[in-house]
């Protein structure tokens, strides 16, 4: 079988993004009962599904509450991602939240340690993608206030179903969605999260994925970030007091995260950019 992809490059704030359709050519070998042999080639065009605003239907009530926040307004600081975003309010010992040995999943009491005292928003879905934040942006969560800065972690879960630079497309369509709709706010662009072990291959995408959208950062608008090996051994496995599962993180997790993110997003609510020179 052979398998050309062609990707088109384009510009977005002078970083290099991946364009939205792939040109997938497949040669494939035909069965024959006479010894000489044919080919037939079948092409197609694959939607970057990565970059189509769509939400799960489940997800509904979470986004219609989150539009409602966002109209009261009074958010300097917004948090935008997935379940690993969604868990820092999680309180643990609830039967609304996972719960799990070591604290898993349990992100709140780390959250009122760092963050209470600041005007948060937390945007997280569980389970949602790239495509899922770019419809929930625009369509009202993206609308309504002015927030002065951004903490933006997505992606994990498309990697079911999506290449490495379809993902990172989508991770680059989510932040040009978050810069017009919030042209004044800093974006901090973190990278995806290690997950799993060190040899299974989600690794090496989420690596790709992560070598992609640092390019997005312009050191004016949108800076990346890349804490993911603060959770990991020094044989590159993940330990299970930091996320039990190998992707969610645990408290301690939660507090690795929130102590490499504190002054960055402090200095993002007072104008400067989180990342001193």
């Amino acid at each position: 079988m052979k398998l050309i992809l062609r990707y088109r490059l384009s510009s977005f704030f002078g970083a290099v993004v991946l364009a939205g359709f792939a040109l997938c050519t497949i040669t494939r070998a035909a069965d024959s009962t006479n010894s000489a042999s044919t080919t037939q080639t079948i092409s197609e065009t694959r939607t970057n599904t990565a970059i189509v605003p769509k939400l799960n239907s489940g997800f509904m009530g979470r986004h219609k509450a989150f539009v409602e926040t966002a109209k009261a307004g009074n958010i300097d600081l917004l948090f935008m991602g997935d379940s690993i975003t969604d868990w820092w309010r999680n309180p643990g010992g609830t039967n609304s939240f996972p719960r799990g040995t070591n604290g898993a999943y349990t992100g709140k009491p780390v959250f009122d340690k760092y963050f209470g005292s600041m005007k948060v928003a937390n945007f997280g879905i569980a389970g949602d993608t790239t495509q899922g934040v770019l419809w929930r942006l625009q369509n009202g969560e993206g609308q309504g206030y002015k927030p002065k800065g951004i903490m933006l972690m997505i992606g994990t879960n498309n990697t079911r179903r999506n290449s490495a630079p379809e993902i990172a497309e989508g991770v680059a369509a989510d932040v040009a969605e978050l810069r017009k709709d919030f042209p004044d706010a800093k974006i901090l662009l973190l990278g995806i999260f290690p997950r799993s072990t060190p040899t299974n291959s989600v690794r090496t995408t989420i690596t790709e994925i992560n070598t992609i959208i640092s390019k997005l950062d312009d050191g004016k608008h949108v800076f990346y970030l890349d804490i993911g090996g603060k959770f990991l051994a020094a044989d590159g496995t993940i330990p299970k007091d930091v996320m039990s599962d190998g992707l969610h993180p645990t408290t301690k997790g939660y507090e690795i995260w929130a102590e490499a993110v504190k002054d960055p997003l402090a200095r993002m609510l007072k104008g400067d950019a989180p990342m001193a020179n």
